[in-house]
């Protein structure tokens, strides 16, 4: 933000889910930093990851969301820039197409336009809606699942590294991730439209670092689900749950008739959570795909932990043709 003039609005929509019945629309009004993701060199790579966190928020201001239907709804940010619209509605399905997403618009209120506005204050936001010839879900880690992070190197380095001074155009993805996603989305039928639902502890500060990445490396759609960016002063009330286990639970009761897929890694607590998971919801979880990690004292640590597990299929992944040959043999994939 310059000293003399106020940086341009603009709004960030996140790609969310919802019912036929039920709409959940989530995302932030910020004020437009202009980050430059071609940026090169290790200082400007710097001040983009420095941007990313001081963030200017636009707080409790009036927004506009118009939907596919002409519908309009009136909402407030709240004291962190976000908006949030989770009510009841009908007949969405009408709306979505064939992948089963349901477009709408974002724009502030006309009094906010003495500001300068991006996009000419039309913001294109997304809410996934499952067809009804899913066969199957997939919930997956990001960190070090699909994206190299390094979150088991000593004192994180690796992670400082790859996240202040790497663009999303140089991260790789994991040898095979794309491809296995997108025989899971296009199922056995593969026509199937299986939703993938992407969870991480990652910061909302990096949803579209994340979201280019995943298009960048062409990743399925689906919704990115990240966590708060909690500073020491935060009083904003915590959740119950920790971030993972409250989305991967809401997910599988927004969606009771649904069965799921699981994918994280062995590197963090992935394993340890999704076991919670098909505690919680047994006979809903077909699978859990756990990708290896170079660690290995965590290595040992997860084979112990599924030893003489039965109670789903769990695979500890070495490489992509692995996961290939397992979904195949159990009717995931064709």
């Amino acid at each position: 933000m310059g000293w003399l003039k106020k940086d341009p609005l603009q709004i960030i929509p996140f790609d969310t889910y919802g019912t036929e019945e039920h709409l959940y629309l989530k995302g932030r009004a910020l004020e437009d930093e202009d980050i430059d993701l071609d940026k090169k060199g290790w200082l400007s790579l710097l001040i983009n990851s420095w941007k990313r966190f001081e963030t200017d928020e636009i707080r409790n201001t009036p927004l506009v969301v118009q939907l596919s239907n002409k519908k309009v709804i009136n909402t407030t940010t709240d004291a962190e820039g976000y908006y949030l619209i989770d009510q009841s509605s009908k007949d969405l399905e009408q709306y979505i197409d064939s992948e089963g997403w349901m477009s709408y618009t974002m724009s502030y209120e006309a009094k906010s336009r003495k500001r300068k506005i991006q996009l000419n204050n039309v913001f294109k936001g997304r809410m996934l809606i499952p067809r009804s010839n899913t066969s199957l879900g997939v919930i997956s880690d990001i960190d070090d699942t699909i994206l190299h992070t390094g979150v088991t190197s000593r004192l994180k380095w690796r992670v400082v590294v790859n996240t202040f001074f790497k663009t999303p155009h140089k991260r790789k993805a994991l040898e095979g991730a794309a491809e296995f996603y997108h025989l899971l989305h296009l199922g056995k039928s593969k026509e199937d439209a299986n939703p993938i639902f992407y969870v991480s502890n990652s910061p909302w500060n990096l949803y579209r670092y994340l979201a280019f990445f995943l298009k960048q490396n062409k990743f399925p759609n689906g919704p990115i689900l990240l966590r708060d960016f909690r500073t020491p002063f935060d009083r904003t009330p915590k959740m119950e749950l920790a971030h993972k286990y409250h989305e991967i639970f809401n997910i599988l009761k927004t969606y009771p008739e649904l069965n799921f897929i699981l994918i994280g890694d062995c590197g963090e607590k992935d394993a340890y959570i999704y076991l919670d998971v098909v505690k919680e919801f047994p006979s809903r979880i077909k699978a859990i795909y756990l990708r290896a990690v170079e660690h290995t004292k965590r290595m040992k640590r997860i084979g112990n932990l599924f030893k003489d597990y039965d109670e789903v299929p769990v695979l500890i992944v070495q490489d992509g043709d692995e996961a290939l040959s397992h979904a195949k043999a159990h009717g995931f994939i064709s």
